[in-house]
Parts: C-alpha cells; sequence; structure tokens
C-alpha cells in the first residue's frame, strides 16, 4: 500500500506540472492526493469502489478548500489535481477492451462500476462546496494580537 500511496503523490505532482500549477503548490497538491488514496485503499476490502471513491472524494475536497485558504488561491488549483488519482481511468479502459473482446456483460459491468465511481466524484464535489466558507477559515498564523482595551474590562 506504501508504494500506491507514494505513486499517487508523484502522479498528483506530475499532474500539477503537467497543468501548469504553479511550483508553490506542488507539496499541497501531492499531499492531497495522497491522502485522498490513501483513505480509498484503507476503505476498500470495506466496501465497494464507488462508496470508497466517495469517502476519499469528500476528503480531497475538504483538503483542497482547507489549503485554498491557506495559500488565498483558487482551489481548482489543488482540486483537479488533487482528485486525479480517484477518477476511474482503469474501469473506462477495461469498458474498451471488454467491448473490442465481444464481452458485453463484462463490459457493461465494468462501465456502470466507472458510472458509479464518477458520479461518486461529483456528489462529493457538489456536497462539501456547499459547506459554508467560514468552516474552511481557520487562524494559521498565532500572532500575537494585543487585547483592546474593551477586551480587559
Amino acid at each position: 500500500m506504501a508504494g500506491q500511496i507514494i505513486a499517487a503523490v508523484a502522479g498528483t505532482i506530475g499532474f500539477s506540472v503537467l497543468y501548469s500549477v504553479p511550483r508553490a503548490y506542488y507539496p499541497y497538491c501531492g499531499i492531497i492526493g495522497g491522502m485522498g488514496w490513501f483513505l480509498y485503499c484503507l476503505l476498500i476490502p470495506a466496501c465497494s469502489a464507488p462508496e470508497a471513491t466517495l469517502f476519499a472524494a469528500i476528503l480531497v475536497v475538504l483538503l483542497s478548500r482547507l489549503f485554498a485558504v491557506k495559500e488565498r488561491c483558487p482551489v481548482t488549483i489543488f482540486l483537479i489535481s488533487g482528485i486525479f488519482p480517484l477518477v476511474p481511468g482503469g474501469g473506462i479502459y477495461w469498458t474498451a477492451y471488454y467491448i473490442v473482446m465481444g464481452e458485453m456483460a463484462l463490459a457493461a459491468e465494468k462501465g456502470f462500476t466507472a458510472v458509479k465511481v464518477a458520479v461518486a466524484i461529483v456528489l462529493a464535489i457538489v456536497f462539501v462546496f456547499q459547506l459554508p466558507q467560514k468552516l474552511f477559515q481557520i487562524k494559521w498564523r498565532k500572532a500575537y494580537k494585543p487585547k483592546s482595551q474593551e477586551e480587559w474590562k
């Protein structure tokens, strides 16, 4: 599993390079992609691929929004890169393969699973973006702020 997570981090950073994400954000993108894949790997033995993808994508979107507020940049920088490991590319490949091989039952099964995974990703994005922005505005710097005169009374 550790090798898969390292590959997810590297793939996410590679995807960030490909899509011209500013260099300062590569570590955040890698962390988000790696954490999403880590949660997916933890959940896949216990539930189906669409369910595991839903929870992993929720984590990816939450982390993307959190880091976007921290770095004061658009959330899409982190979201598009971080969601990359969860995209059902393998399911789409196997669907096309089974169609070419004439195995329509297997093609339908793989294709339907790929569609469910894609819908799970969309639902996670929609659900998390419905949360108010104030939930993500954490005070990142613990700078000393002197109390006002009214607070001393």
